[in-house]
């Protein structure tokens, strides 16, 4: 148990430790930014698909995993439930093209860390995991091809999560997560002069906002599994989070500075702040919509597995109120289909280490319920990884590759062309358990 827990710490630490930005697409510059949390690596190298649950593996998109049935899984050792534990990360690599020009950009993050406890019908579930990211340097360039616009944004939602679950009968599951949102999103616009000769005035202004955000939604769901044959298994799974609000704490302000033109850098002459109150915007609220997912798939227990999901977002709903002049955005409804499953060729296999390993594959449609210059704001991907078992009680390293692309260059508008790697520690251990000898 302490190996486990000092190899999670390290993992946490090496993972927080390079995890500058949460996300490097131009697509943040909207609302909230990103959507970053899509599930665990096991879930995202299946296309996204979380309506599979098993005893070894912690689901954090359905609550009602945490409660489940003891299982065969130690050999030797009876039947069990054990304490899982979950952390993992990522590296995103990313084209981005329009109709003038093409560049790169990258992030490393850190995704999630999460605990799931067994206790009897029950079961516990916490951790931590960001929600949204923001991470974006864009120019815009006047008629002469001179920078007329620098915008610059960072930050991001988070969740702090506590779930229980509880096991109604065998085979169906119910759960609820308790979610406590916070985070901050900071976003700047430096406008640039120049004379009628076309030379640069010395001095430029900037815009500066802050939204300090906070605030608790719930996540219910439902998990239920049957045999159809011998060997053949039915899962499928409900989730549904309600439409909560965010609090959001403003600031605003105006500055004139100077630039150097060869390092880039900004020095701060003098700052005017925005009396936000007097315009009824020091604090606002905003919406975060509600989310109902629903799936289903077939499968060999512990051999293969196969499914489907839908994913339906009420963004068309949402209310912001973070005091900016320089982010219009238009949201419809967004939705996510996905596709994928897994293939185990002999999970209890002690003369073949290759039999033991997970192969995971899926793909995914989304649309992001972005809507910019009458343009929906799409993306595709396809992905694959592997579990690997390592240590005892099948506990793996899961790693996970994905490639797709978001957006499009319709509208001078920025195609997204990534590449996404993950990485995850799935550990398992039991708790509780009585000795036989002293």
């Amino acid at each position: 148990m302490i190996k486990k827990l000092v190899l999670v710490f390290i993992a946490v630490f090496a993972i927080h430790s390079y995890a500058q930005e949460g996300t490097a697409s131009p697509y943040s510059y909207y609302g909230l930014g990103n959507l970053k949390f899509k599930g665990t690596v096991e879930n995202r190298s299946m296309g996204g698909l979380s309506i599979y649950t098993d005893s070894i593996h912690v689901n954090l998109r359905n609550p009602a995993s945490y409660a489940g049935e003891n299982v065969s899984i130690f050999p030797f050792n009876g039947e069990s439930r054990p304490v899982k534990f979950s952390v993992g990360g990522s590296y995103s690599s990313r084209d981005l093209k329009s109709n003038s020009g093409q560049d790169n950009a990258s992030s490393t993050t850190f995704d999630y860390l999460a605990i799931s406890v067994p206790v009897g019908k029950f079961g516990l579930g916490f951790g931590l995991l960001p929600y949204t990211s923001v991470g974006y340097k864009l120019e815009s360039l006047n008629q002469n091809d001179d920078i007329e616009n620098r915008f610059r944004g960072e930050g991001g939602l988070n969740k702090a999560f506590l779930g229980l679950g509880y096991q109604i009968k065998k085979g169906l599951t119910v759960g609820i997560d308790f979610q406590y949102n916070f985070g901050n999103v900071q976003n700047s616009v430096v406008e640039y002069q120049y004379d009628t000769d076309g030379t640069p005035i010395q001095y430029q202004s900037r815009e500066n906002t802050r939204s300090d955000l906070s605030g608790l939604n719930l996540n219910f769901g439902l998990s239920y599994k049957t045999m159809l044959s011998e060997k053949l298994e039915m899962v499928s799974g409900i989730t549904y989070a309600p439409e909560s609000l965010l609090g959001s704490k403003n600031e605003r302000s105006f500055s004139t500075i100077t630039t150097n033109t060869s390092t880039g850098a900004e020095f701060e002459l003098n700052t005017i702040d925005v009396d936000l109150e007097a315009l009824g915007l020091l604090e606002t609220d905003i919406i975060l919509p509600s989310r109902f997912s629903a799936g289903a798939g077939i499968g060999e227990p512990r051999k293969w597995f196969v499914g489907a999901e839908y994913l339906f977002i009420n963004t068309s709903n949402i209310r912001s109120a973070i005091p900016s002049t320089s982010n219009p955005t238009t949201y419809e409804d967004g939705s996510t289909f996905s596709l994928g499953g897994f293939y185990i060729p002999q999970y209890n296999s002690f003369s073949s280490y290759f039999k033991r390993v997970v192969y995971r594959a899926g793909m995914r449609y989304e649309d992001t319920g972005l809507n910019i210059n009458n343009e929906s704001i799409k993306e595709f991907g396809i992905s694959f990884g592997v579990g690997l078992p390592v240590g005892s009680y099948f506990s793996n390293a899961n790693l996970g590759f994905e490639i797709g692309k978001r957006g499009t260059t319709n509208n001078n508008l920025i195609q997204e062309n990534f590449i996404n790697f993950q990485l995850s520690l799935s550990l398992n251990d039991r708790w509780f358990q009585k000795r036989k000898y002293d």
